[in-house]
């Protein structure tokens, strides 16, 4: 299931010139670089394609993550970020942290396309759903996916109520890995290595 990330890069003729024209214009040539995306196999069966695509689209209007470059039916191409992944000793810096903290507040206040209520426990009915449809009777037993059914109902049940106004865009997948910081100008980038989690409304 996991996607497959490619960096692609080309040399682009310089302003005025044509390419090839000697060593100067190639110094004066920008290499461009994007990330083409190709999705892993299987992922189709636990998530809604268009809608991640739809998600992508949303955020890169609104200037958040990378911008979408283009679609194709088994992937994407968006902007290549020049920043660097954040580490574990980062996300314990002060400095660091209040830049995060202060990033989700404009995550989280995104107006994104799709459905104002929670989609978390449609979500794990059906994903539930798919497990006994796929898995044999012994993995299912071992698994005890009987019992799952009755604890996503409690857990409904337990955490549902007024929460209405709490509904926002979260991302469900934010760990140091998923953000980027530019050096020079300490502006930080959240990234989606799959939208697929970051759909749902908690």
């Amino acid at each position: 299931m996991t996607n497959e990330v490619y960096q692609v890069r080309w040399l682009t003729a310089p302003a005025g010139g044509e390419a090839g024209a000697g060593a100067g214009a190639l110094k004066e040539r920008e290499v461009r670089k994007v990330l083409v995306r190709i999705y892993g196999d299987g992922v189709d069966l636990f998530f809604d394609r268009e809608d991640e695509l739809r998600t992508f689209e949303c955020m890169s209007r609104h200037g958040q993550g990378p911008r979408l470059l283009g679609r194709f039916p088994n992937g994407r191409v968006e902007e290549f970020i020049h920043a660097r992944t954040l580490s574990a000793p980062d996300m314990r810096d002060p400095e660091i942290s209040a830049l995060v903290a202060t990033k989700l507040r404009e995550f989280h206040n995104l107006d994104m396309p799709g459905p104002k209520h929670v989609l978390l426990w449609d979500r794990l009915k059906n994903w539930l759903k798919t497990a006994n449809n796929l898995c044999p009777t012994d993995q299912a037993n071992e698994l005890r996916l009987d019992c799952l059914e009755d604890e996503i109902a409690s857990l409904e049940k337990e955490f549902s109520g007024d929460y209405h106004h709490w509904i926002g865009f979260c991302h469900n997948d934010l760990q140091y890995g998923n953000i980027m910081m530019d050096e020079e100008t300490n502006m930080l980038t959240i990234i989606f290595c799959s939208l697929r989690l970051g759909i749902l409304r908690c």
